[in-house]
């Protein structure tokens, strides 16, 4: 998914564009393959510096599920979530600070498992629990044996979510598709197909919550692409002429870069 991210980048980023903030940044494997592509300043943030590989790269610390994120407003060109909104509690939250650190035009670029592939589906069909999201021990740490993610996010909530925070020109991709997918895609797509055109039609007609706002996103749910692939990429764009609302998101005390 590292490929998949690094094109949006490669595809939406302005030349001007030079600071880049990887929140979750891990062992910094997308820092170092950033840095063999771009000549960006890279700043890194972490629940522990401990994962990272990279020697010369700072990691800032951060409890996503109980802190802001520890930089000013308007600091940051590029903000990459790579594999992180799955294990937070409070997504909806975090996308906001994302937002202010963001300078106007500002690029985001997330990635998280795509829930909605065929395979996902089965297995929330008959088991109940989608794809790398299985049951959670209660109040033991070893919730993690489910690699901590604890909050499955499908593609149109996160892009509602991205919208409400004040984002703009939403893109989509996935980073490949699933081998394991494609017979259950031969069988199922058409069906699908009939199935959503009919739920389509009884929200747009008779629970109207469907809007010329929203339909792409609500399209896009049963999409082959949708259905198939791995992981869900979603860019987006701090609209250049809004500017911060006073008191917006969550300011901590300003630091150095």
């Amino acid at each position: 998914m590292l490929n998949a991210t690094i094109a949006h980048i490669a595809r939406r980023a302005q030349p001007a564009q030079r600071r880049l903030l990887d929140i979750g940044a891990g062992n910094g494997d997308l820092i170092r393959l950033l840095r063999a592509q771009f000549p960006f300043e890279i700043a890194a943030c972490d629940y522990t510096p401990e994962l990272m590989r990279l020697p010369d790269q700072p990691v800032d610390i951060v409890d996503l599920n109980t802190q802001p994120l520890p930089y000013p407003a308007a600091a940051f060109d590029i903000v990459c979530l790579t594999e992180v909104i799955e294990h937070v509690e409070q997504y909806r939250q975090l996308l906001r600070e994302v937002y202010r650190v963001l300078r106007p035009g500002g690029l985001v670029v997330i990635s998280t498992p795509n829930i909605l592939n065929l395979c996902s589906r089965l297995r929330f069909l008959t088991f109940g629990f989608w794809v790398l999201f299985g049951p959670l021990h209660v109040k033991d740490s070893r919730r993690y044996s489910t690699g901590g993610h604890i909050n499955p996010v499908s593609y149109f909530y996160l892009a509602h979510a991205l919208l409400d925070a004040g984002f703009a020109e939403l893109q989509w991709s996935v980073d490949k598709f699933q081998r394991s997918a494609l017979m259950p895609f031969a069988v199922l797509y058409l069906p699908i197909r009939l199935a959503a055109w009919w739920q389509l039609y009884r929200e747009k007609h008779r629970h109207l919550t469907i809007s010329p706002e929203n339909l792409p996103f609500v399209e896009a749910m049963n999409a082959p692409q949708m259905l198939l692939g791995r992981t869900v990429i979603v860019s987006a764009v701090k609209e250049a002429d809004q500017k911060m609302v006073p008191g917006e998101g969550i300011e901590p005390p300003t630091k150095g870069l």
